[in-house]
């Protein structure tokens, strides 16, 4: 194996290329021989197969581009409006994994084959690329050296340099049937294969493991994802439910739940102290899972298939998903109703006999997933008639010099300091970041260009003490910054932006912190008007900066005896105040000053963060697991039509809520990728004075997230995308006026991106390609070695 350890060390060792090795000419196939949708279909008649970097350590790429004769990249431009789907259509990439049995075979006519698995389709289908023949041998057999070492590293998560020959051999799939022949023959449109429905949010899409003597059904259920060891009960304990059930455990490679076992029992018990378990054992005794319950479990139920589905963490942080099938409705609400006992007491440590019906009932109605279909077409227009703007030209970091190779680019302060905060304008384009004791300065240009302008290099009080805002908040038509050291909470400081100095220290009160501080309403930032709200642990108040002494407002105090934690906050356009807290209860007033119009009950996560639409309709906190989108709007009774700011919701009747989460299987899929715990940052509409609200922007490690709002307010199931960075998103918000940009901050890196490069979460999509900045976080020019007509060397994106 002395030839793979030096093309290793060859292909490997030059880290800042992205491009490891390539074929520059050939034709990409989709085969089919199973199956009845045709069999095969020519993708791309002229191709460029690439394995890549990522930016993540030892994952890498196949990717396989179509290539533009002279004049075609014109026609391409005509495509524009097509946004990520014409995007797609140019570029295929495929995760190197063991999975693909990627794999070689040279026919007799002198054309060479690359084949590996198609993972999202049927059994048997395989994805061809037919190297032309002009291509040297030598080319293509170092190609596939790289793919084997890719696949080592990978797996092993350490360099293949070393590897032996016997490590490596596991990587050869020449035992494999014979490539069947691609035909140039393309099926119509109206036959090509649909994407079907993902298993993880149809519960009905489970599979049996299929015995046959057929190669490609056996192969699939080999390499499916194998079960964990079970734990027992730690002690016995209260019994809160014992149901029969199927049970089915989410494979990572065919994205589908498999059927493990067709008679078990689930058992959730109170092991007291506000501990609860939950045990699974087949019926002749064997143990599948157990596991404590805890908010991480993120379970969701849907009564359309009588179906609970949950994750499940190991020791060493691994995630997977399982789902329970029941046989009757009956027993489904029996298992619900004893694990969000256990769920809500464990978050809560209060008993869920103490709860009065009409918020068991919210509660339950939230961890219900939606089961109404699919929006119609006509519901997606809004996404697809968005101008695709151009994201041609290179962007600028702080650290950006032209003369200077972007390997010399300082990606980190010596003082270990990264970007915790964002801010983005809203009477001029311009963000700042927070790092440490320092603010950078961005200016917004077109087609999703980011400008360093000016670095604040100190954050200093006007006596000259160094500190790091904790929070921060743009004031009176973007002039000034308002900003608290949290070392002194019963003061805050304000920065003249325009001399990038606190001119003023403001005591809020002697005996009053201030926890959090938000526009008097929405779009005061707008303009030039100086109170804002503020709020404490137990009190709400208005801040002042203009009123002598403590700024406070004594007749705008409203201040609790009980300990509310109150944590978050947020106005509407009227001025109407919405207060969360960390036992996660919301309030909603009309006013400062008098009693909450509204109390919406908690559902055991604590709240972290809390946006509402202009018009108070909807109403968005944040949760470390899931975002909860709450509709204000009182739909019968008294005050039909009004908002829970204005009137108090009847006793039998409460807000009715929608929890947004992200499927099981996709947070096992994100974990089973990044070994991240899921926690979100604090979600946000995007903002307009002009426009409604049409979208959610929060992130989660190094995933963004979105959500489209009238597909969650219409019901359609799953609808959010992702993209994924190489580190973790500190901070990320729409930019305003839109929902079609997105700013972001990574810990050393800033960015704009456009929302239509946001993809439907896949297992493709998960595991990578990690977006990878330059430094500063500005997208720079992709280094390629080859120079064609690509469609990535046509538009310089983010990679």
């Amino acid at each position: 194996m002395f030839m793979i350890k030096n093309v290793s060390k060859y292909l490997f060792g030059d880290v800042s290329k992205e491009v490891i090795t390539e074929i520059p000419q050939g034709q990409l196939y989709l085969v089919r021989p199973l199956s009845p949708k045709g069999y095969s279909e020519l993708i791309y008649k002229d191709a460029v197969a690439s394995i890549r970097r990522t930016g993540q350590e030892f994952q890498y790429q196949l990717v396989i581009q179509r290539a533009y004769e002279e004049g075609e990249e014109e026609l391409a431009e005509d495509d524009e409006d097509e946004g990520v789907d014409a995007l797609d259509k140019d570029e295929k990439t495929f995760l190197l994994d063991q999975d693909l049995h990627f794999r070689s075979e040279k026919r007799s006519g002198g054309e060479t084959i690359l084949a590996w698995r198609d993972l999202s389709g049927d059994p048997g289908d395989l994805y061809e690329f037919v190297c032309d023949t002009s291509i040297q041998q030598e080319k293509i057999q170092t190609f596939l050296l790289a793919a084997i070492d890719c696949q080592y590293e990978r797996k092993y998560r350490k360099s293949a340099q070393k590897a032996t020959d016997p490590e490596l051999r596991e990587f050869y799939f020449d035992n494999e049937d014979a490539i069947p022949a691609a035909s140039s023959v393309s099926p119509t449109k109206d036959d090509m294969p649909t994407s079907k429905e993902s298993a993880e949010r149809m519960a009905k899409d489970v599979k049996s493991p299929r015995k046959t003597n057929e190669s490609t059904t056996t192969d699939v259920v080999s390499t499916s994802t194998a079960p964990p060891s079970a734990k027992s009960a730690p002690a016995s304990g209260e019994v809160l439910t014992k149901q029969k059930a199927e049970l089915h455990l989410f494979d990572f490679q065919t994205s589908t739940f498999i059927l493990q076992d067709a008679s078990v029992f689930a058992v959730v018990t109170d092991l007291g102290k506000w501990q609860y378990w939950l045990q699974i054992t087949s019926s002749d005794g064997r143990e599948w899972l157990g596991q404590q319950i805890v908010a991480d479990i993120n379970p969701v139920f849907n009564f359309e298939y009588l179906s609970a589905i949950f994750n499940h963490y190991t020791d060493d942080g691994s995630a997977y998903s399982w789902l329970l099938r029941f046989h009757d409705q009956a027993t489904l609400e029996n298992f619900q109703e004893g694990i969000m006992q256990a769920l809500w007491e464990q978050l809560n440590e209060m008993k869920w006999a103490k709860v009065n019906e009409p918020d068991r009932e919210y509660v339950f109605e939230a961890f219900n997933e939606l089961t109404m279909d699919d929006v119609p077409e006509e519901a997606e227009e809004d996404e697809e008639d968005e101008e695709d703007e151009d994201t041609d030209g290179g962007q600028r970091s702080e650290h950006y010099d032209t003369d200077e190779s972007e390997d010399d680019l300082d990606l980190h302060d010596s003082d270990g300091n990264v970007n915790s905060q964002l801010a983005v304008g809203t009477k001029h384009d311009r963000s700042f970041v927070i790092r440490g004791s320092k603010i950078g300065v961005f200016k917004h240009l077109p087609n999703r260009h980011l400008e360093f302008t000016t670095n604040i290099s100190k954050v200093e009080t006007p006596k000259g003490k160094l500190f790091r805002p904790n929070k921060v908040m743009l004031h009176s038509e973007d002039q000034n910054m308002v900003l608290q050291d949290d070392t002194n909470p019963n003061a805050l400081y304000r920065m003249d932006l325009e001399y990038g100095k606190i001119i003023d220290e403001w005591k809020v009160h002697d005996d009053i912190p201030v926890t959090n501080f938000v526009p008097e309403t929405k779009f005061a930032q707008q303009t030039s008007a100086q109170p804002f709200i503020g709020h404490s642990r137990n009190a709400l108040f208005r801040i002042d900066p203009r009123v002598a002494g403590n700024k406070l407002v004594e007749a705008q105090l409203k201040q609790y005896v009980s300990k509310n934690d109150f944590s978050a906050a947020a106005t509407t356009e009227k001025g109407h105040v919405a207060v969360a807290s960390i036992k996660g209860d919301v309030r909603l007033f009309d006013r400062l000053g008098v009693n909450a119009k509204t109390h919406i009950p908690a559902l055991g996560e604590s709240i972290i963060g809390l946006d509402v639409s202009a018009d108070g309709r909807w109403l968005l906190a944040t949760c470390r697991t899931y975002l909860l989108l709450i509709d204000t709007l009182q739909k019968d009774g008294r005050y039909e039509g009004k908002l829970g700011f204005e009137r108090s919701f009847a006793k039998d009747s409460k807000p009715q809520p929608r929890r947004l989460a992200l499927t099981p299987s996709h947070v096992a899929q994100f974990q089973h990728e990044t070994k991240a715990p899921l926690s979100f940052t604090p979600a946000k509409f995007n903002a307009s004075p002009d426009n409604p609200e049409t979208s959610i922007i929060t992130s989660t490690g190094p995933f963004l997230v979105t959500w489209n709002l009238k597909k969650v307010v219409a019901g359609n199931k799953d609808p959010y995308q992702i993209k994924r960075y190489g580190d973790k998103v500190m901070a990320d918000n729409f930019e305003f006026g839109s929902d079609k940009n997105v700013i972001l901050a990574l810990p050393n890196e800033v960015d704009m991106v456009s929302r239509k490069s946001f993809k439907k979460p896949t297992r493709e999509s998960i595991a990578g390609p990690a977006t990878r900045l330059s430094a500063g976080g500005l997208a720079t020019p992709r280094r390629s070695g080859r120079q064609s007509h690509l469609r990535d060397e046509i538009v310089n994106s983010p990679y």
